[in-house]
């Protein structure tokens, strides 16, 4: 699974309130869905299944799933709710609303239904702090519109805050199984940040940040990035040098200093060890790169 594919985007998000006893045809949302019960009652019916919808009830519909509501015939439910892609899928030639709902499924495109998550995610949770949940919804609210010229900057700014508001849920949601601890994303954050300004710190200090111990710092930080705290310090410095040797005029010492190697020697050896090349050979292998990309643009009419 390529992950470097995912970046949700959401089309429609508002608060629909039903009327009494009122139901949905049975429909198939082109984008997933979620919905969030605020306040009322009603029923979900979805692949055979049935959900009792109460205040703080959260769903979470795939695209192209099948499914139904029926609202309660005193107390009629709330919806805050929002229509979104995993990527961006661009529909706008063929339906004039981006919230595409379809209501016959003999008449379903099926190449315009948008992807999988790549994990399970729960269809019905509980969440406890409702008023946050509506906060977040709340804050990338859209009008059912494809975005245009003049809503271009809106939407930046509702992409912006859906984006924080769907690293929330996926922390909610899913199981530790598959998805990292979120304080180490901030741990890793600050050493890079120390890496660069070259203050980094012994590993004591940021696991005794987190008010864990080293073995659990050590296993809660192989499972986000697959290393070490040692091999990723290492392997981002040698990250740092590969730039540098390919798009700087720095010498191989000068690179080997400016990312805190203790030697030219140890850069070299180390270097060769993760490259398979030394760093004067990784130089040389892109120097006729911008030569071939100076010429193009030379005989460009």
């Amino acid at each position: 699974m390529n992950f470097a594919q995912f970046h949700p985007y959401v089309y429609y998000a508002t608060a629909y309130p039903f009327s009494k006893s009122q139901t949905s045809i049975s429909r198939i949302c082109y984008a997933s869905s979620l919905y969030l019960i605020s306040e009322g009652k009603g029923i979900l019916h979805t692949n055979g299944r049935s959900y009792e919808a109460l205040p703080g009830s959260l769903f979470y519909i795939p695209s192209g799933q099948l499914h139904d509501w029926i609202a309660d015939d005193h107390s009629p439910m709330v919806h805050i709710c929002c229509y979104f892609d995993w990527h961006y899928i661009d529909r706008q030639s063929v339906f004039e609303f981006p919230s595409i709902i379809c209501y016959n499924p003999l008449q379903l495109k099926p190449a315009l239904i948008g992807p999988s998550f790549p994990y399970p995610i729960s269809e019905y949770s509980k969440v406890e702090s409702l008023r946050v949940w509506i906060d977040w919804f709340q804050s990338f609210y859209t009008s059912n519109e494809f975005t245009s010229e003049k809503t271009f900057m809106r939407n930046i700014q509702i992409q912006r805050n859906f984006q924080g508001f769907i690293e929330y849920f996926l922390t909610f949601a899913l199981h530790e199984d598959n998805v990292p601890d979120p304080r180490i994303y901030k741990t890793l954050e600050q050493m890079e940040h120390d890496i660069l300004n070259g203050c980094l710190h012994p590993l004591e200090v940021y696991y005794h940040e987190l008010r864990i111990s080293r073995g659990y710092f050590f296993e809660m930080f192989k499972k986000a990035t697959g290393f070490s705290p040692n091999q990723y310090i290492l392997h981002f410095r040698l990250s740092r040098a590969k730039y540098d040797l390919r798009f700087s005029q720095l010498s191989i010492t000068e690179i080997a200093e400016k990312h805190q190697f203790s030697t030219v020697h140890y850069f070299s050896r180390i270097f060769r060890k993760f490259a398979g090349q030394s760093p004067s050979e990784f130089r040389d292998s892109y120097d006729s790169i911008p030569i071939q990309r100076s010429l193009e643009i030379k005989i460009e009419p």
